[in-house]
């Protein structure tokens, strides 16, 4: 089957996120939310139970674990570079962010559990996949940012909304149907174990 390309507007709306399937490329423009901090989604849940509020509107954002190399330069706020974090860290909290913030779109590197692409089937949401190691490439693609939250945090931890223009592609790893591509890939090398070792086996033999 050929792999399918698309080019979306983000925050990626939950049609758009529903006619994706795992596997697909998808080319971003528009605006996401992007943080690398375990503290951050931590704190996120303290949002979602309402002991603080919240510093941006994040109700259907699309939020990517991409970590920064970001100053403070005066009143503005420098995002020089973009690196892809890995999102299985985040696992104990993306359900809950999932399902409270209702989120389309999550990203990074490394893949989600299946708790997660529960959630995401749920309310209608990718995971996508960044090249790993790619900053040069996915760093032009920053335009501007537009927003940042939580700045008594450490600048990779904030949260930054920014504006994007072809930023990736990105693989579709977890669909909103439920199929994740890790899911798929640890099953066939678990399927593989067995031969494998019995092939060691014989070699010592």
């Amino acid at each position: 089957m050929a792999v399918r390309e698309h080019r979306l507007s983000f925050p990626l709306s939950e049609a758009d996120a529903r006619n994706l399937r795992a596997g697909d490329l998808v080319t971003l423009d528009g605006e996401i939310v992007i943080t690398a901090g375990m503290p951050t989604h931590e704190r996120l849940l303290r949002c979602l139970e309402g002991q603080e509020p919240l510093p941006m509107a994040l109700q259907e954002a699309s939020v990517m674990h991409l970590g920064s190399f970001s100053r403070d330069m005066g009143e503005r706020f420098e995002v020089l570079y973009l690196n892809p974090t890995t999102s299985t860290r985040f696992n104990p909290f993306m359900p809950r962010l999932l399902r409270g913030f209702r989120w389309h779109a999550v990203g990074g590197k490394g893949g989600l559990d299946a708790a997660s692409a529960e959630a995401l089937q749920e309310v209608g949401g990718v995971y996508l996949s960044f090249l790993g190691g790619g900053c040069t490439l996915l760093s032009h693609a920053v335009q501007d940012v537009v927003e940042v939250g939580w700045r008594d945090m450490l600048t990779h931890y904030r949260l930054v909304r920014l504006k994007v223009q072809g930023l990736g592609p990105a693989t579709v790893g977890i669909d909103a149907q439920g199929r994740s591509l890790y899911d798929e890939e640890k099953a066939a090398v678990q399927a593989r174990r067995a031969a494998i070792v019995a092939q060691m086996d014989a070699a010592r033999g």
